[in-house]
C-alpha cells in the first residue's frame, strides 16, 4: 500500500493557476517572506544571478498588463517580475578590477535564467503553502524591448517571468496533465511509437467542455498544432533583445 502524501506533495499535485484575486493586499511581512524564499532557492554555482522587482506603480503595472494582453494583471494581487541578472556580477567584477568578458556568454545567460525561473517557482510553492494563489506570466515578453525600457533594466539583465500573487477569488478546476509515458523516460529520450494521444485528447476535450468558465471544444493535439503555427508579433524580437542586453556573446 502506498504511503499517504505529505502536505507539500499533495498541494503540488493539486496545483491550480489563479488569475483573479480579492482586493485584500498582501502584508509587508508576507512579501518579505516570499522574497526571502526566492533568495534561498538553489542557485547555479552559488552566484545568485537573478533579481526581483515588485511592481507597485499602478501606471507601470497597467503598461505591463497591456504588453501581456491580460487585463487581470492590472487588477488585484501583488506583481513581481523575475530578472536574469549578470549586471550585479559585472559591477562586482569591475570593482575587483577583473575581466567581465564571459558574463554575456550563453552559458552565463542560461545560468541566470535558471536561477530566476527556480526562484519564481519556489515563490509559487511558498505562496500556495500560505493559502495564497499565483499565476506565472510568460506573457510579459510579448514586447521584450518595451518591457526592458519600462523597467529600466541595464545591460546584462533580462526579464524572464512575471508572477502575480494574492488571495484567490476563484477556484478553477485542475488541468489534466500528459500521461507519464509522454514525459518520463529512462536513460534515453524515447517517446512512445506511435505517439497515441487519443485517450488524453478525450480527457482534455471533456475538461474544456465541462469546466466552470470559458467552456470550449478543444483537444490537446489541436492546441499544440495551433501553437506550432503561431508566434506573437514581437516575440520574434526576443533573440535580438537578448543580444542587445549584452547576452549570447559566445
Amino acid at each position: 500500500m502506498s504511503e499517504p502524501l505529505n502536505d507539500m506533495i499533495n498541494r503540488q499535485l493539486h496545483h491550480r493557476t489563479i488569475r483573479y484575486f480579492t482586493d485584500e493586499p498582501l502584508p509587508q511581512e508576507t512579501l518579505t517572506q516570499l522574497v526571502a524564499v526566492a533568495q534561498h532557492t538553489a542557485t547555479s554555482h552559488y552566484l545568485q544571478s537573478f533579481s526581483v522587482l515588485s511592481i507597485t506603480d499602478r501606471h507601470l503595472r497597467g503598461q505591463i498588463a497591456a504588453i501581456a494582453k491580460q487585463p487581470y494583471i492590472n487588477q488585484n494581487g501583488h506583481l513581481f517580475v523575475f530578472v536574469a541578472d549578470q549586471h550585479c556580477a559585472a559591477v562586482i567584477a569591475q570593482q575587483a578590477g577583473v575581466s567581465q568578458t564571459h558574463l554575456g556568454s550563453t552559458d552565463k545567460f542560461i545560468q541566470a535564467v535558471s536561477d530566476a525561473v527556480l526562484a519564481a517557482q519556489n515563490v509559487v510553492n511558498a505562496a500556495e503553502s500560505l493559502g495564497l494563489g499565483a499565476v506565472l506570466l510568460g506573457s510579459i515578453l510579448n514586447d521584450p524591448r518595451q518591457l526592458i525600457a519600462l523597467l529600466g533594466l541595464p545591460q546584462l539583465t533580462f526579464p524572464v517571468l512575471g508572477l502575480l500573487v494574492g488571495h484567490p477569488a476563484q477556484a478553477p478546476q485542475e488541468k489534466p496533465r500528459l500521461p507519464e509515458a509522454a514525459v518520463h523516460f529512462e536513460n534515453h529520450y524515447a517517446l512512445p511509437e506511435p505517439l497515441a494521444m487519443g485517450a488524453y485528447d478525450q480527457v482534455i476535450h471533456d475538461y474544456y467542455a465541462t469546466r466552470d468558465t470559458n467552456r470550449r471544444e478543444e483537444t490537446f493535439t489541436a492546441r499544440i498544432a495551433r501553437f506550432a503555427q503561431v508566434l506573437p508579433e514581437k516575440r520574434g524580437d526576443l533573440q535580438a533583445a537578448i543580444r542587445e542586453q549584452g547576452f549570447l556573446a559566445e
